[in-house]
């Protein structure tokens, strides 16, 4: 058998950064998926203000999101400081 083995389980929220910094990275592929969608409307079938109605909604969806992951991810203030809560 293997010497010292770590938890099999990690704390919840370590996990939760792990997958919120897998969907950091994750979004501009979804991005650049959803912008290509209207290229597979029909030329006749669409008009161009539709178009560009779902190319800025869907920006603005994009960074609305982003922004929600970027403040999920920043170090809370116990995390910011080094020696922690109880040697200030």
């Amino acid at each position: 058998m293997s010497a010292e083995r770590g938890p099999l389980f990690l704390a919840r929220r370590t996990y939760r950064l792990r997958r919120l910094s897998d969907a950091a990275r994750m979004l501009p592929i979804a991005g650049a998926v959803l912008f290509s969608v209207p290229l597979l409307w029909e030329a006749g079938g669409v008009r161009t203000t539709r178009a560009m109605l779902y190319i800025f909604g869907l920006w603005i969806a994009l960074a609305g999101i982003a922004g929600v992951i970027s403040a999920r991810l920043r170090p809370t203030e116990s995390e910011d400081d080094p020696k922690g809560p109880q040697e200030r």
